[in-house]
């Protein structure tokens, strides 16, 4: 892989934050570092006054932790921020970050490491997404959701699969919000081609796929076996942008047990290159229903 999981993003071991906003966290632990780099101040000076370590710090500004409105309010005025406005609008981002996400209801079916990307899904404005081995999930209907779910977990009981499916469903509610990302897929044929659940289930996750391609905020593509080889050879991937300025592109990369969070410049830009290859080599959105249309006839 050619880059390692960014701590600003999630822990490489996978002990990603907690509840609270993940987005909020980063981007007030950023602006907290930017701040303490401006006035010359050390993390072991900083922690010190918080009557806390220098790793604290750290980690305060990775968006790793909570926010005390204590700690913050102590750390503005080390960093000389005497601005009310400016204070109340950072305390204010401090509330924010430590409000529970919708997903937190979900937490004993749902890892640390999964819990941050859907922090970061959700506050994405272009989700960019290339997969292999099934549909992806924000476009899955439940009972194909309920097939890819029990499959992955064959020893899971039954309302385990039911909390996880509806999680599933849960961020696809995202799609059709007010403020809806752009979401741009490429599926593999592979995934259409391998068979989850019965040839009822299979049916109806075409279907959809057709039907939610034609919505205008979403792109769908297929990657088709006639091709050959193709861009995408590393395996499935997600790229993430996010509306602040603040927050570059995140690649997201899925493992069994974990997952790496890349956002070095290079990087995310070689995973926007193949994105870029993938949606050009591939028959644009019109031509790919056609395809879901002989593949949904074939089923």
């Amino acid at each position: 892989m050619s880059g390692a999981a960014s701590p600003a993003w999630g822990d490489p071991r996978g002990e990603g934050p907690g509840g609270g906003s993940v987005v909020r966290r980063i981007l007030l632990g950023s602006q907290l570092r930017r701040l303490r780099e401006s006035r010359g101040i050390t993390r072991e000076a900083a922690g010190y006054s918080i009557r806390a370590s220098e790793s604290k710090i750290s980690r305060m500004e990775l968006g790793r932790v909570s926010f005390k409105a204590r700690d913050v309010e102590d750390l503005l005025t080390l960093y000389g921020v005497g601005d009310e406005a400016e204070r109340a609008s950072l305390l204010g981002l401090a509330r924010e970050a430590n409000v529970a996400g919708w997903w937190h209801s979900y937490g004993d079916v749902l890892p640390g490491w999964f819990q941050t990307y859907i922090g970061l899904e959700g506050a994405a404005s272009v989700i960019r997404i290339y997969e292999v081995q099934f549909v992806h999930g924000l476009l899955q209907t439940e009972s194909y959701a309920h097939a890819v779910v029990s499959r992955g977990m064959p020893g899971a009981s039954a309302s385990e699969i039911d909390k996880r499916v509806a999680l599933r469903l849960e961020r696809q509610k995202a799609l059709v919000s007010e403020n809806a990302p752009l979401l741009h897929v490429v599926l593999d044929e592979a995934a259409l081609r391998r068979p989850y659940g019965d040839r009822s289930v299979m049916q109806d996750q075409l279907r959809h796929l057709i039907h939610v391609s034609e919505q205008s905020n979403i792109t769908l593509q297929v990657m088709p076996f006639g091709f050959g080889g193709h861009a995408g050879e590393s395996g499935a991937f997600t790229l993430l942008s996010f509306p602040e300025s603040d927050l570059s592109d995140v690649v997201y990369l899925e493992q069994l047990t974990s997952a790496l969070y890349l956002d070095k410049r290079e990087d995310v830009a070689q995973y926007a290159r193949v994105m870029e290859r993938l949606c050009e080599d591939s028959p644009d959105a019109a031509d790919t229903r056609d395809l879901l249309r002989g593949l949904l006839q074939l089923a």
